[in-house]
């Protein structure tokens, strides 16, 4: 399910199916390394996509966690975000990233925290991007399935 009034709607009247919230983590930047920042989100983005699209009806899609400083000092903020999604009811809350300076730091700290390097997606035709995100999701998938276990 996405984050919009229909798809909510729906959740509203399923939530006891719903147990899993995924939030995309981005970095935002302003100066010399905007274009790789760009390309973890597009990455990122697209491959929430995929994973909503596998799970309606088990998972709904939040609107990303955007940051501008370094992971750690964003890591108040994060933890609220998944605090109040387990207050509304989400059993798993996941996070996924391209960002490697979250590998080590949400691993330890929030478990469910998903690391993927991102795949330059910006010469690929569209059935490339799509094949590239199905390979993804075939290495994704089980971890997402291991927390739910």
């Amino acid at each position: 399910m996405k984050w919009n009034v229909k798809d909510i709607e729906l959740f509203i009247r399923e939530k006891e199916y719903v147990d899993t919230a995924l939030i995309p983590v981005l970095p935002v930047e302003f100066e010399s390394n905007m274009k790789r920042a760009a390309e973890q989100g597009e990455f990122i983005q697209l491959l929430s996509m995929h994973l909503e699209r596998q799970f309606k009806g088990r998972l709904v899609l939040f609107p990303a966690f955007t940051y501008l400083r370094e992971p750690e000092a964003e890591w108040d903020l994060l933890s609220s975000w998944r605090t109040r999604a387990k207050e509304g009811g989400f059993a798993h809350v996941f996070f996924l990233t391209a960002d490697k300076r979250w590998s080590s730091l949400g691993e330890e700290k929030l478990g469910s925290f998903f690391y993927v390097p991102s795949i330059p997606l910006e010469h690929m035709e569209e059935k490339y991007k799509h094949a590239a995100m199905e390979d993804q999701l075939k290495t994704l998938i089980p971890k997402m399935i291991k927390n739910w276990g």
